[in-house]
């Protein structure tokens, strides 16, 4: 088993995703610490897990805010003992006209998608460094492409890449691996949630959703899976694109 003995962080792990993830690495031995806001959507992510046989416990807590995000990477480590893996998949997304954003709605995408990014690999990096290990950033093909009324959110996104490219950097003499995986469009909550505007021209949205499909949860989770494996141990600085083909041209 590929994580077996290994502890892993997944964000977002309540629903979506982060849910598939957190399958994913606790059917390949992990022992998986989830965080989300979402206790009802944590505690069934905690039963699907211990059903086929993984190990899942999870915290409670906004890992947009710096300290808060601390918190829970020393509350993981304290339980456990380690860490090994941290998978940052927690995000939101909003659909507007570029002209009709506000302040909220930018500074929520920002605080969850970028920052909590940020805070979270700032509280994890010296805990792998010591056992080697890795973090793989959630981004998305909205990073690589232009999408219509996803301006924040693909911002937010770039940002994620930008983040990841800088921090593998950074570390690109030391013992750690800093990746992301840049999804086009998936079945998930959060994809299916943002309400476009009414006037929406949907030629301009089809066409970023997937030439052949939308990808499943557990097709995304695999890929993020076989990044955070020892089996991509050359990849570093990497922002895999697991959309179908989406952004190939």
């Amino acid at each position: 088993m590929r994580f077996a003995d290994q502890v892993a962080i997944v964000t977002g792990a309540a629903s979506g995703l982060g849910r598939a993830v957190s399958l994913r690495l606790a059917s390949e031995g992990a022992a998986v610490f989830g965080v989300d806001l979402n206790e009802s959507g944590l505690v069934e992510t905690e039963s699907l897990v211990t059903e086929s046989g993984g190990r899942f416990t999870y915290a409670l807590g906004d890992l947009s805010d710096r300290m808060t995000a601390h918190g829970l990477v020393a509350q993981c480590v304290d339980t456990t003992g380690r860490l090994d893996v941290l998978i940052n998949c927690a995000g939101v997304l909003r659909a507007n006209h570029v002209t009709d954003v506000t302040e909220e709605e930018w500074e929520l995408i920002f605080k969850v998608n970028v920052a909590g990014t940020l805070w979270m690999c700032q509280a994890a990096i010296p805990h792998l460094l010591e056992s080697r290990g890795n973090i793989v950033n959630i981004a998305s093909n909205s990073a690589l492409m232009g999408t219509a009324y996803t301006a924040v959110y693909g911002s937010s996104k770039g940002a994620v890449v930008a983040l990841t490219r800088a921090m593998a950097m950074e570390f690109a003499k030391k013992r750690i691996r800093i990746n992301a995986v840049a999804p086009g469009g998936i079945n998930t909550p959060m994809v299916a949630s943002p309400k476009f505007p009414d006037d929406a021209d949907w030629k301009l949205i089809e066409p970023y959703m997937g030439f052949r499909r939308m990808s499943e949860p557990e097709e995304i989770a695999a890929a993020v899976a076989f990044v955070a494996s020892r089996d991509a141990a050359a990849l570093h600085g990497a922002i895999v694109s697991a959309d179908t083909g989406l952004t190939a041209g």
